[in-house]
Parts: structure tokens; C-alpha cells; sequence
């Protein structure tokens, strides 16, 4: 079964300091419950590759979302994924 992304871009290029960042909607975040990597341009979304298994505190669950969203926004901003699961990307801490 796969988790349909809820991943969606965001027209609005903003600044990610504290302050811009907290007006991002969830939906534009790789894991939008906790707002951790936002995806908002194809350097982000590789940085969120880079770093998807040194995100603490998130459920399977949450990966296999995270997952989903960054594979949508890797799609929408042409940026290279060969990954299939989020379990390649990296061993998960728990």
C-alpha cells in the first residue's frame, strides 16, 4: 500500500529564517505533522534527502509520508532520486 503525498509547491519564495518559516503551510514540509525539511526549491529537497534518516522523533508512519512528499516535490523540481523507500536513504534513529 502506498501513502499518496501530501506534499503540494509553494509559489511564494520566502526566506527560511524562523520567522518566514512559520508562515509555510504544513503542506509544504517533507513531514508537515512535526514541520521538519521543508521542500520549497530543488536545494531543500536534496538537503532532505541528504538528511531524512537524522530526523528524530517521527513514527514509520511519519517516514513513509516524509517519504512520499519529498519524492513529489524531487518530481516537481527535477531533482534526481533513486531511492524506492525511505529505508534507503539511511538507518532511521530510534
Amino acid at each position: 500500500m502506498s501513502t499518496r503525498a501530501t506534499w503540494k509547491p509553494h509559489t511564494t519564495h520566502v526566506d527560511l529564517d524562523a520567522q518566514h518559516r512559520n508562515k509555510l503551510p504544513d503542506s509544504v514540509f517533507a513531514f508537515p505533522h512535526q514541520r521538519k525539511e521543508p521542500l520549497t526549491d530543488a536545494s531543500h529537497v536534496r538537503n532532505a534527502i541528504a538528511r531524512f534518516d537524522q530526523v528524530d522523533d517521527v513514527t514509520d508512519a511519519d517516514r513513509e509520508q516524509a517519504f512520499a512528499n519529498v519524492k513529489k516535490a524531487a518530481a516537481h523540481f527535477d531533482v534526481e532520486m533513486e531511492a524506492s523507500s525511505w529505508r534507503d536513504l539511511g538507518e532511521p534513529k530510534h
